[in-house]
C-alpha cells in the first residue's frame, strides 16, 4: 500500500482534506494532510512561498516519510513543486490536482488572468496584514459550482485568510517540473472555472510537467467538499503505479 500527502490549497487547511482521505485509507493507504505555513491558526499572514514550501519539506522529514505520492490542489502545487526540488528522494510521485505548476522564476500571480491578480492585491491592501480572501460570489460560482447552496457556504465559512505574498514570491528551482526525474499525474476537473476554460489548468498547465498521467473527472475546483469520495477514486487512479 502507498503513502499519500495531501497538500491543501489557498484558503485552506489539511482538516478540508479529511473527508478525502479517508475513503483512501479504507483502501489500506497511508494518507498524511499537514497545514502549509500561513494557513495553520495564528501564523503570520506575512509569510512567503519558500517559507510555505519549508513547512512541508520539513513535516515529510520530521515524519521519516519516504516513497510518498505527494498531491497538491491549486496553490498547493506551487508548493509540491518545490519540495519535489528540495527532496525528491522522498517522493514517489507528484500528483496535481487543479494546480499551478510553476518553472524556475514563475509566481503563481504569473499564471492567473490579470482580473485576478489586480482583485487580489486590491483585497490585501484594503486588509492591510499581507492577507487575501475569496468574495463569495467568485467562490459560489466559479470555484464551487457543483454545490448546492447550503454546501457552498458551509465549505466557505472554513476557509482563512491566506498570505498573498505566497502568490507574488517567484519561485527558486534547480530544475524545473518537466525535467526532475519523478513520476507524474495531474488530475482535471471538467467543470472547473476557477480559471477560465480560455486560460485554464489542462492543458496550459499540465504540459509543463513533460510526461505525466492524466486523469479527468467531473467536478469544480472544490470537489473534496462536493463529492470528496470521487476525488479520493481520482487521486488513487492518479497515485497507482
Amino acid at each position: 500500500m502507498s503513502t499519500y500527502v495531501l497538500v491543501h490549497g489557498a484558503w485552506h487547511t489539511g482538516a478540508e482534506f479529511e473527508p478525502v482521505a479517508a475513503p483512501i485509507r479504507a483502501a489500506g493507504h497511508q494518507v498524511h494532510t499537514p497545514t502549509i505555513r500561513g494557513n495553520r491558526p495564528g501564523d503570520a499572514k506575512t509569510t512567503g512561498l519558500k517559507e510555505a514550501i519549508q513547512s512541508i519539506a520539513d513535516y515529510l522529514a520530521e515524519n521519516n516519510l519516504k516513497d510518498v505520492i505527494l498531491l497538491g490542489h491549486s496553490y498547493g502545487g506551487m508548493v509540491i513543486t518545490g519540495v519535489a526540488d528540495l527532496a525528491p528522494e522522498r517522493i514517489r510521485r507528484l500528483v496535481y490536482w487543479n494546480a499551478f505548476v510553476p518553472n524556475n522564476g514563475e509566481s503563481l500571480n504569473d499564471m492567473v488572468p490579470p482580473h485576478y491578480v489586480g482583485l487580489f492585491d486590491a483585497i490585501a491592501a484594503e486588509r492591510g496584514d499581507g492577507s487575501v480572501v475569496l468574495p463569495f460570489p467568485i467562490w459560489r460560482e466559479a470555484f464551487i459550482n457543483d454545490a448546492d447552496l447550503e454546501t457552498a457556504q458551509k465549505a466557505y465559512d472554513v476557509l482563512n485568510p491566506h498570505p498573498l505574498a505566497t502568490f507574488t514570491d517567484k519561485i527558486t528551482l534547480k530544475t524545473n517540473p518537466a525535467e526532475m526525474q519523478l513520476a507524474k499525474s495531474y488530475i482535471n476537473c471538467t467543470e472547473d472555472t476557477a480559471l477560465p476554460h480560455s486560460h485554464g489548468w489542462h492543458p496550459r498547465l499540465s504540459e509543463k510537467l513533460g510526461l505525466f498521467r492524466l486523469v479527468q473527472v467531473a467536478g469544480s475546483h472544490e470537489l473534496c467538499f462536493s463529492d470528496p469520495a470521487r476525488l479520493a477514486g481520482a487521486i488513487m487512479a492518479a497515485g497507482r503505479d
